[in-house]
């Protein structure tokens, strides 16, 4: 009665719908979650849903949509599963309608439900097991179960993989409902022999995000199949027996095995011969035994081919033969006769090159007086059966004198009598060498090494090649090949002696010049034609302790004095000036090590041992001199050393004048005591050169003189002199006229250095380093100072972290 009434107030009311609403929300939305405002949608007042008492009608459905009134919007009253509300069915959506009284309204809502990635994909079982015969042929088809998504679209089933897929392929089949049959095809044959067993992975994979996956495994068992055939370990036995043998005598034994698994592995013997004779005289056993049963006659027959089978219970086989000898009782050795024989045979001798042929006789009848010939084992020599009872020596393989000069061959001729008897001849083969090895060196290259400043001809190395051949195809001379080095023929630097192989050296080496160079020698053998091999020798040159250290700062001037300026209050640690050298030698020979050697106050300076750094090694006060001399040696770590001295003159004070006027005295005696050697010697070279030039100039002149009288003498010109302009002011004065100042200034950089000449005058200027912490001062001299034009004078206050720069005047 109640749906009725629904009923007619829904088709009274179709005229009053005012419209439709539609909303979609997602899956698995929290209780209380908010779905839309209906009011607002509507176009509604709150008081219009408070007054017309709104209610959701959803009929016999369950109610999922709450709706509140006081806010007019739609909540989520149940979690709403997508998949237990409409399965498969898309899209999906819940339909009700809002109802309002006084006036009664109708409006339709349809609220979607979209679907979310919250099921991955789901195998009924997680693993699946095929047995698989081993004869499967390929493309072979194995359905496999699907995997269950209740998701949709993306969310849904997407695709399978399979892993490893070595010996099967995923393959997909649509179908009418739009799922996919899934299939695993053989692609590649299946062996059990190799591998038994097989376990594989199936993995369904939807789309979603994140994505989700479902595996199931899958074992393959490889079941046998009769696909190996028995095989013999030979493909021929062979055996002899003696006629008249017992019954039951072994007369051999063969054994083929099958690589298939139970009862197609197992493998029955069988005599194939269709002959009656051979299944009554042998009999073949489960083991592979052939058994005599029967009487042999040597008279009748010499020799019995057996053909055997090996068959499986899948009836697959194999075949081999047994040759079986008849032996006759033997009382005569066979008789050897050599026809023609070669004593030597050269290396290069093709195969199969006769050196002897041999007839072979037996007398004894049939089977004992047939004879077998064999040579001894391990020489590269066969024999063979030309003819009935003649036999050819002849080479194997081609032959190698290097392996070996010469063969003892020996021929063993043996019947087949029982007791078998035999007989022997040794034949001697010498091997003729051809030059077929060409030299070969004992290393693929070769370093040697040599110390700088050696004498020429000094031996440095040999090398040494051998060459197996024999007499002059192994004789071997050694021959420097043309290259240069830095532009200069090798031979310029070393020799090599043809018959040794000595390495020389051709020049004394300087390892400062040349550090390292390499170069090919050839070897050559004496043989026609001559075969060569090269190989690289690399000559290191090593260096000696030659060159000693040079100082580059401080600059020992000679015309002047460098001194460093120390204030009063320098404190301990103060950074003087650092010694600056070089060596040009490497390796511990140019490892330096600075030392103080003397000094005027050694309590008062140190020099780093590494670095020749010169610091103080207290504080500085009034009663130290003002003058410091300071000796430091530079030594280099080779043996025997080398070292190198520098002095450095040191003014302790805090202004200039006082600097003036104690080193006054001071460059005076340095001058006289340091240069007095180097005075006397400049004195008697300028008097020595002085006394050669007069004595060329008065020898000229008076040729000149002589040979212009004889001109004079046979000319009737006359005779005026002629005298040069200016002759007499020469020669009464002979020097400038006017004394001209020259300013030289250097640095430890030599590309700075400058050189400036100034104009005449007899200004004296004191001039402090540029770059340090003071600045560039000129002091005009005072005639009670600087009177003395013969007292040059330089003195620098030197920043440590500066570039050092000095300058000195002459006057």
């Amino acid at each position: 009665m109640k749906r009725q009434v629904l009923l007619l107030i829904f088709i009274f009311c179709l005229s009053s719908v005012f419209g439709h609403v539609s909303y979609s929300i997602p899956e698995e939305m929290a209780k209380g979650s908010l779905v839309g405002n209906i009011a607002q949608d509507l176009g509604l007042d709150i008081k219009r849903l408070k007054s017309g008492n709104a209610r959701i009608y959803t009929g016999d459905s369950v109610q999922y949509i709450e709706l509140n009134r006081e806010r007019g919007s739609f909540l989520i009253k149940e979690k709403i599963d997508r998949e237990a509300l409409c399965r498969q069915t898309t899209p999906c959506a819940l339909h009700f309608q809002i109802t309002l009284e006084n006036p009664l309204e109708l409006f339709p809502v349809t609220v979607e439900i979209t679907d979310i990635n919250d099921n991955s994909p789901v195998f009924q079982k997680e693993e699946r097991r095929f047995e698989i015969s081993e004869s499967a042929v390929i493309g072979s088809k194995f359905m496999l179960e699907k995997a269950i998504d209740h998701d949709i679209g993306l969310n849904g089933l997407q695709r399978y993989t399979l892993k490893p897929s070595d010996n099967f392929v995923l393959k997909l089949h649509t179908q009418s409902d739009g799922s996919k049959k899934v299939e695993m095809i053989l692609q590649k044959p299946l062996d059990r022999e190799k591998q038994e067993h097989i376990s594989l992975v199936l993995t369904a994979e939807d789309g979603g995000e994140p994505q989700m996956t479902g595996t199931m495994e899958i074992h393959v068992t490889v079941l046998d199949a009769n696909d190996n055939a028995p095989v013999f370990s030979k493909p021929v036995y062979k055996a002899s027996i003696t006629e008249n043998s017992v019954i039951g005598t072994l007369v051999t034994k063969v054994s083929a095995s099958d690589a298939d698994k139970g009862s197609n592995g197992e493998v029955i013997y069988v005599i194939g011969n269709s002959i009656d004779t051979v299944s009554k005289l042998f009999h073949i056993n489960g083991e592979g035994d052939v058994i005599l049963i029967g009487e042999i006659d040597y008279e009748k027959t010499k020799l019995f081919q057996i053909d055997i089978e090996a068959i499986d219970n899948g009836g697959l086989s194999d075949s081999s033969k047994i040759l079986i000898d008849i032996t006759d009782v033997n009382d005569n050795c066979p008789q050897l006769k050599i026809l023609s024989k070669s004593d030597t045979i050269s290396e290069d001798s093709p195969e199969n090159t006769v050196i002897a042929m041999l007839r072979v006789n037996d007398p004894d009848f049939e089977r004992n007086g047939e004879v077998k010939c064999n040579i001894n084992d391990g020489i590269p020599f066969k024999i063979q059966n030309t003819m009935n009872g003649f036999y050819s020596l002849l080479t194997e393989v081609a032959l190698d004198r290097e392996f070996a000069s010469q063969y003892n061959i020996t021929v063993t001729c043996s019947d087949e009598g029982v007791p078998s008897l035999s007989s022997s001849v040794t034949l001697t083969l010498q091997i003729s060498d051809v030059n077929d090895n060409a030299p070969v060196f004992e290393r693929s290259s070769y370093e040697a090494y040599i110390v700088e400043n050696n004498t020429p001809g000094l031996s440095i190395f040999t090398v040494k090649a051998r060459d197996a051949d024999w007499n002059q195809n192994a004789r071997v001379s050694y021959i420097l090949e043309d290259s240069s080095v830095n532009g200069v023929p090798v031979s310029s630097y070393v020799s090599v002696s043809a018959d040794s192989g000595v390495i020389h050296a051709v020049r004394s080496f300087d390892y400062e010049q040349i550090k390292d160079f390499h170069f090919r020698v050839k070897a050559q053998d004496g043989g026609s034609p001559p075969l060569s091999s090269n190989v690289t020798v690399k000559i290191l040159i090593q260096d000696q302790n030659d060159n000693p250290p040079q100082v580059l700062y401080p600059v020992q001037t000679g015309g002047s004095l460098v001194a460093e300026m120390v204030p009063r209050s320098a404190d301990v640690g103060y950074l003087v000036t650092k010694v600056v050298a070089v060596d040009v030698d490497s390796g511990q020979n140019a490892w330096l090590s600075y030392k103080l050697q003397k000094a005027t106050d050694r309590a008062l300076f140190e020099v780093g041992l590494q670095n020749g750094e010169i610091r103080t090694i207290r504080q500085v006060t009034d009663k130290d001199a003002v003058k410091q001399r300071l000796t430091v040696i530079v030594e280099d770590n080779g043996q025997p050393s080398r070292s190198a001295t520098v002095i450095v003159n040191v003014a302790v004070a805090d202004s200039f004048p006082e600097v003036l006027s104690e080193f006054t005295d001071f460059t005076h005696d340095k001058e006289y005591n340091d240069n007095l050697t180097f005075y006397l010697v400049l004195a008697l070279a300028v008097v020595s050169f002085l006394f050669i030039t007069c004595l060329v100039v008065i020898i000229s002149v008076k040729i000149y003189r002589w040979r212009q009288s004889r001109i004079l003498y046979h000319s009737n010109l006359p005779v005026i002199p002629y005298y040069p302009p200016r002759y007499s002011d020469t020669l009464g004065t002979g020097t400038l006229q006017h004394v001209y100042n020259y300013e030289v200034c250097r640095t430890t950089d030599s590309r700075k250095s400058d050189h400036k000449f100034g104009r005449a005058g007899s200004q004296n200027v004191l001039i402090m380093d540029p770059s340090s912490t003071g600045t560039m001062q000129r002091i005009q001299s005072e005639k009670n100072i600087l009177d003395e034009p013969d007292s040059p004078l330089e003195v620098r206050k030197v920043s440590p972290l500066s570039q050092h720069m000095f300058c000195s005047f002459a006057f």
